[in-house]
């Protein structure tokens, strides 16, 4: 007891323990004698083992630190109330200390729980060692306690931190990659030491570099929205795929990317084109952020694509329905007047145009009703249609029962080709809808020199009026 009559123990800034574990070194005898080897399991089969073993426990000492952080008033009210110190949380690591020294160790360190007289939770550091000339009976072991409250709020804080993060990467409804672009900025900076300053024309002139670039890029890794943005079944499927996914278009967007990383912007956004790996399109808004930490190197980014594909078909259709008629598919007049503009720009020539009229839709419509009318116009659109079909020809709506094709570039011989065409398809097409065949007049004509585009569909125009007015003269006769 000499050594603990100085001063070192009482002044120690952390709770120190001196205790005697005899009766657990007796208790340890008669277990050996019974055929115990394995202690801790042992122990595991009935938690009052250990129990036992904390009562044998006897404090003999401590210092005023033990006190202060364990709120006792003094050591005889400590000792009285050690049960409330020493919980059930505790027993797993005392399994371990009593472990140890049933293997002759005479030291061990652990990580346990303690609770003050008050009921406050510490989470406790314990060092422990046999003093010297004890080893043979346990009757004299040195502890320390020291608080490590604030240290394992702050590591359990972070863990949550970190699980929530993963929750939030892993579960985030957008899909997020992570993806390493060191290699990338390596580059740049060579780049910069060579005083490359127009980088622009530099990528023009090396047109590799965005490929070697996209080939410097690692994945880190990807989340559970990723793998369904892109109808991949697992990851691996995805990351031996991704040439599937990031096709010729993302070429061009990854240059712009590069530019915009150049010029110091870490943080940007723009829309992309990708492809999910049974081949249908993604119209994705990719956001590309380097992480807080990694400005220097570019180690971890993070790019996240927001499926915007049904913004796009809606937008699409928007278009679509701006310049189409719906009832007959073919463009509209808002369309056919802007094309006319356009062709009268361009200056383009040869320009041709055919001018369509149906014969005698009003006295349809008056007689056997608009449905009936509609029909019909449905049908005129699907053969102007077939007629075009695959040319860079026109054909649009611009009136209830007009019609005009605009054929850039077309000669007059062409031209006439194309109005056969479109005799020969109604001629089917009458045969089909044999009981309700389509009458139709044309006027076509090619532009000459120096004539405008609206002089030339007045000249198409004109003839196709002289033949329906030759079909009513006929037909009243």
């Amino acid at each position: 007891m000499e050594l603990f009559d100085s001063s070192i123990f009482d002044l120690s800034p952390i709770p120190m323990w001196l205790e005697d574990y005899s009766e657990i070194k007796k208790q340890f005898d008669v277990w050996r004698s019974e055929g115990i080897n394995d202690l801790a399991a042992f122990l595991k089969e009935d938690v009052e083992r250990v129990r036992n073993c904390a009562h044998k426990i006897k404090v003999i000492r401590v210092n005023p630190k033990t006190l202060e952080v364990f709120e006792a008033d003094s050591q005889q009210d400590l000792i009285k109330h050690t049960a409330n110190i020493f919980q059930q949380d505790m027993y797993q690591t005392h399994i371990q200390e009593l472990v140890a020294l049933w293997q002759g160790e005479t030291d061990f360190f652990s990580t346990a729980v303690n609770y003050t007289l008050t009921g406050k939770r510490l989470d406790i550091q314990l060092r422990a060692i046999v003093l010297p000339g004890y080893e043979h009976d346990l009757s004299r072991l040195l502890l320390t306690t020291e608080d490590i409250t604030h240290y394992e709020n702050a590591r359990r804080q972070e863990e949550k931190n970190r699980i929530l993060a993963e929750s939030l990467f892993i579960y985030s409804p957008t899909s997020l990659w992570v993806e390493d672009f060191s290699r990338i900025k390596q580059r740049f900076d060579q780049l910069k030491q060579l005083n490359i300053q127009d980088f622009h024309t530099f990528l023009d002139v090396h047109s590799e570099f965005v490929n070697q670039c996209i080939d410097d890029i690692v994945i880190i890794d990807v989340n559970q929205a990723t793998l369904d943005l892109f109808k991949a079944p697992d990851k691996e499927s995805l990351l031996k795929n991704t040439d599937q996914i990031f096709a010729d278009e993302m070429q061009q967007t990854f240059r712009e990317q590069l530019i915009e990383l150049w010029n110091g912007n870490l943080h940007h956004q723009r829309e992309a084109v990708n492809y999910a790996l049974d081949g249908s399109v993604r119209h994705v808004i990719l956001q590309f952020t380097v992480f807080p930490g990694y400005e220097e190197d570019w180690g971890m980014v993070q790019v996240a694509l927001t499926d915007i594909s049904a913004r796009k078909k809606a937008e699409n259709y928007l278009e679509y329905l701006g310049r189409h008629d719906v009832l007959t598919q073919l463009c509209n007049r808002a369309f056919f007047s802007e094309e006319v503009k356009r062709l009268e720009r361009s200056r383009l020539r040869p320009v041709s145009c055919i001018f369509i009229d149906m014969n005698s839709l009003k006295e349809i419509n008056d007689t056997l009703g608009h449905d009936i009318g509609d029909g019909l116009l449905r049908r005129v659109g699907n053969v102007l249609n077939q007629a075009i079909e695959n040319t860079r020809y026109t054909a649009s709506r611009i009136g209830g029962d007009e019609f005009v094709i605009l054929l850039p570039t077309a000669t007059e011989a062409e031209t006439l080709t194309v109005t056969q065409t479109i005799e020969e398809l109604f001629k089917i097409d009458n045969q089909y809808y044999a009981s309700q065949p389509i009458s139709i007049s044309m006027g076509c004509a090619t532009s000459r020199e120096n004539e405008s585009i609206e002089d030339l569909l007045k000249r198409a125009d004109q003839q196709m009026y002289q033949k329906k007015q030759h079909y009513y003269q006929n037909s009243t006769l």
